[in-house]
Order: structure tokens, then sequence, then C-alpha cells
């Protein structure tokens, strides 16, 4: 067994969970183990059923815990706390990923007695009950937006859910969404190829280069990504994307890209926005004016209409566009946030089938 240099520490601590998703309690956790020992290994152990890939959640953790080994397994094995035979299955499993043997366990929840006599180790039980971190993962899957404060920014990230708001040339894009942003007390996204437009060399005089297109979509993407990770509730709004991009490199160079067009695929938001053409047209000095606006209007309808993402159009003063989205909103987000149901412990709750266990040895 590893032996610590100080008498006081462990030399290996290990620290087991589904993480589905990592919170705050499985961080306050490790930063223990961490604390306690001069290394400590995490196992994401999850089962096939679940919903968030394995080694998403890994990176989340090697992320949110630089110092700590973490490797990834899938187990399948029935959870049922009081059957030798699954025991053995479980631990074996464990065991086969640690690259030397553990001489701690840090959990809060009561397996952790079972499993460190099964590893040879000492139980090191964090906050039991979870009476200084009162969150769970089964918490955070039932509602998300009310535990969002509980995610490391990796997590709200990629559970974030991305709402676009697009339309042709003056259309109220920008307006609606940092309205809806408003009125969904989050954050909203600003259209960098806006701001590319002032300042690339020869101004709107000089003709549109393909490559700009690319950066456009580089610089678009690395604002949402920033604000994905901030952002205060798990929804996020932004004024176009890359899709909408790669119809403005259709209208500028004459042209569909079609890397830009693969890039939008592989980067689909939750749900689109179009905002109508029924409004009057404003010329704001940027604008090509209003005889295209129409047909560019159409030409989001019909891509739209083609895209696997749910779209509507929404029309009328920015209140009412507001009161159409909204309901295509929530219904995004709950299909965004809806999670498999992991493998339960199908015979007792958890503690009374440790205690049983327990009590089942000291009367042999």
């Amino acid at each position: 067994m590893p032996v610590a240099d100080d008498p006081g520490r462990f030399a290996h601590a290990l620290v087991i969970g589904k993480f589905y998703p990592l919170h705050s309690g499985h961080s306050a956790l490790i930063r223990a183990a961490s604390r306690a020992s001069d290394r400590v290994t995490v196992q994401v152990l999850g089962s096939s059923v679940e919903s968030i890939p394995l080694e998403v959640r890994a990176d989340w953790l090697r992320e949110e815990h630089p110092t700590a080994r973490v490797v990834s397994a899938l187990d399948d094995a029935p959870v049922d706390f009081g059957s030798d035979a699954a025991w053995e299955s479980h631990t074996a499993l464990i065991a086969s990923l640690l690259d030397a043997p553990v001489d701690a366990v840090f959990s809060s929840d009561a397996y952790g007695e079972e499993l460190s006599r099964r590893l040879g180790a000492a139980w090191q039980r964090v906050d039991p009950g979870r009476a200084f971190n009162p969150v769970s993962g089964t918490d955070i899957r039932a509602d998300v937006a009310a535990h969002w404060h509980e995610l490391a920014p990796a997590v709200r990230a990629w559970l974030g859910v991305r709402v676009v708001v697009v339309g042709a040339e003056s259309t109220g894009s920008t307006a609606l969404a940092e309205a809806l942003a408003a009125e969904l007390g989050t954050s909203w996204v600003p259209e960098y190829g806006r701001e590319h437009s002032v300042i690339r060399e020869g101004g709107l005089d000089t003709p549109w280069r393909s490559d700009e297109f690319d950066l456009i979509v580089d610089r678009q993407i690395e604002l949402e990504r920033r604000a994905l990770r901030t952002m205060p509730t798990p929804v996020l709004v932004c004024d176009t994307d890359v899709l909408a991009t790669a119809l403005w490199h259709e209208r500028y160079v004459g042209a569909a890209a079609a890397r830009i067009l693969e890039r939008a695929r592989a980067h689909p938001p939750a749900l689109y926005v179009l905002t109508g053409d029924e409004i009057p047209f404003v010329q704001d000095g940027m604008r090509d004016g209003e005889h295209i606006r129409h047909a560019m209007q159409d030409r989001f309808r019909e891509v739209l209409a083609s895209s696997e993402v749910p779209w509507l159009e929404v029309r009328g003063d920015v209140a009412a566009r507001v009161a159409q989205a909204l309901p295509a909103v929530a219904a995004a987000v709950a299909a965004r946030l809806s999670f498999a149901a992991p493998l339960e412990a199908r015979s007792w709750d958890e503690q009374v089938a440790l205690e049983a266990l327990a009590r089942s040895r000291g009367a042999a």
C-alpha cells in the first residue's frame, strides 16, 4: 500500500461518481481529498443509458480539478448494495482503473464504507447528509435553472441553450435579441459581423473577401463560448450565428461557402427565431437597401425550413415578438435540458441497504 510522506496524509485517494452532471458538491469532495492526499484519482463511472457522454464529464473534471488523475468507464452492472456479486463487479472495474493502490476513499454517501473495505483503504466521509453542500445530481437534473449557480463554467457551457435571432436587414433582430434576453434575465451576444463591417479595411465600399467570413465565424463563436460560461441562466440569446453568416457570404461574395455551411451544421442552436420583414425599413448608413430585404428574408425562410433546428417567424412590435418567442424558447430549453434516468439502486434505499449489509456481517 502506498505510504504518504506525512503520517497525517494519505498517499493516494480515490473519488468515484457519475458526475451527471458535475456540481459544487462533487468539487468540494474532490478538494477535500486533494487537501488530505498526495495524489487523487477521480473515476467517472456512468452507464450506457445516460445522456451526457462520459468523456464530456471527464473533461469537465480535468478543467475544474487539473491536479487530479481523471479516468472514465462504463459501468452497467446492477446497482444492488445488498448483492455481493454486484459489489464484486463494481469493485473489479474500479480496481482495474487504478494505476496504483489507494489508501483512502473519499465519499459523502454511505457506500464509501463498503468500497473502502473491499479496496483495503480507509473511508473518509465528507459532508454526510450534504449539510454543507445541499445539492445532488438528481436535484440538478430535475431543475437545472434552479441550481445553475452550483455548476462550473465548463458544465454551464455544455448545458447552455442557445437561442439565435436571425433576419434580413432592418427586421429588428438586434432589438429582439436584447429584449428577449432581458425578459429571460440572461445574457445576449451581439453580431460581430456588424462590428467587422465598421473596422474592415476599405469599409463598406470595398468588395468582400470570402476569408473575411471565416474570421467573422471565428469571432462570433468565441463570443458565444465566453458568454456560455458566464451567463446567469441556462439560456443564451444570440444576435446571428454561423448559419446566418453563411447566407451573408452568399449575398456579398455571390456563392455559397461549403466550409461555412459545414461549420453551421456542426454548431446548431436549440432554436432559431426569424424576425419578420413586415416592419418599415430603416436605413442606418450600413444597409444595402429595402430592395434586397424581402429576397433575403425568403432565403432565410428557405434555409431554416430545410434545417433540423426548430424555428419560428415572429411579427409585430418588439413586445409582441417577445411574447410569440417565449413558448418556443421554453420548449427548446425543456428539450435540451432533459436527461435520461441513470441506473439506480434496484433493491433498497442506499443507506438502509448498507446498514443491513453491515448488520449481517456483524451477526456472522
